[in-house]
């Protein structure tokens, strides 16, 4: 396999890995939850490298998805405590959790080399740089067979706990109601998608990665509002996107990485132009068509009886009143019968 087949191939699996469970993130407004765990991974990964001293060891994705882990389970804690709300409690933990990786570093790995370019962006053209060989025959990136595991573990999840998953991600009290245990099962949603974030680390970085697992389901949910038509779409936008963010790398000499979330963007702000236009378009259909039928249609006049006057309580003619003004049919006499 040819190094441009493998690492498109690569930037393909890595857009789809994370693009599948960025649906439910979206849908859940947990968006910028994705940038704390990206950013809180990297204290795992020093932990990770003082247990197994390898760089390329699978121990490093557990640790560092632990990492992520954590800012999920203390901003729950912090917005159950009620302390602080909104999305503060990410701004509290995830740097703090990154700034303590960078202690780390600095204090017993200052001999490690990691590349700044590499931690905040990522490089796919160095992810696969490595290829697998078997019988002496390269059948792709080493790097490639690890994103297809997590897509694999992904879809399997997704597909298992598909209804539940829906069921919490549009109505968490219905759910509880239901007896789902909703707090265990976004636990483990959340840990799987700290473990895709990790492992998409190396191709896109701890800023990047969030173009991936946000903008194709952002930009499905444009289009569509069914969870089912929405994850197909979303799949389809990261085909899309990673293909045509890597050739317009490969043309442009640029970093792919890059490229990639550019492209998304320009998808997004595409697709949003493309819906609102059909909108208007639907609107002044409609007018049209409502408007000549409102036209022809036959006005009925009906006579309006004029209002009542409002009675005065003083010249209202009461029992009392009839018998003192000598009326011989009142309420309370009886008609006299002819002689």
């Amino acid at each position: 396999m040819s190094f441009i087949v493998g690492t498109s191939l690569l930037a393909v699996v890595t857009a789809l890995a994370c693009a599948l469970p960025g649906a439910f993130v979206v849908l859940r407004r947990n968006s910028m939850l994705v940038e704390g765990i990206a950013h809180a991974v990297l204290p795992g990964i020093v932990v990770g490298y003082a247990f197994t001293l390898d760089l390329n060891s699978p121990w490093l994705i557990f640790g560092a998805a632990l990492a992520g882990l954590l800012v999920v389970l203390g901003n729950e804690w912090l917005i159950r405590t009620g302390l602080i709300t909104g999305d503060a409690p990410q701004g509290l933990i995830f740097p703090a959790l990154f700034a303590a990786g960078v202690i780390l570093i600095t204090l017993d790995f200052s001999h490690v080399h990691l590349h700044t370019h590499v931690v905040l962006v990522g490089d796919l053209n160095l992810a696969a740089f490595r290829p697998l060989i078997v019988n002496g025959v390269s059948i792709g990136p080493q790097y490639l067979y690890v994103m297809l595991a997590v897509l694999a573990v992904n879809i399997a999840f997704i597909a298992t706990f598909y209804s539940k998953l829906k069921v919490t991600t549009f109505d968490d009290q219905f759910a509880t109601v239901l007896g789902l245990r909703t707090g265990l099962l976004n636990t483990a949603f959340m840990f799987l998608v700290s473990v895709t974030v990790v492992a998409a680390f190396h191709a896109a970085g701890a800023i990047l990665v969030i173009s991936l697992v946000v903008v194709p389901a952002a930009t499905a949910h444009l289009v569509s509002r069914r969870l089912s038509v929405m994850l197909v779409l979303t799949a389809l936008f990261a085909i899309v996107g990673a293909l045509g963010g890597f050739w317009i790398a490969y043309v442009l000499n640029a970093a792919t990485s890059a490229a990639m979330a550019v492209f998304y963007g320009l998808l997004f702000v595409s697709v949003a132009f493309i819906d609102s236009l059909a909108t208007r378009v639907r609107r002044y259909r409609h007018r049209r068509v409502s408007a000549p039928a409102a036209r022809q249609q036959p006005v009925s006049v009906q006579a309006v009886a004029p209002a009542a006057a409002p009675t005065d309580p003083r010249r209202a003619v009461t029992p009392y009143r009839a018998m003192q003004s000598g009326s011989r049919t009142n309420a309370f006499s009886r008609p006299q019968a002819r002689r």
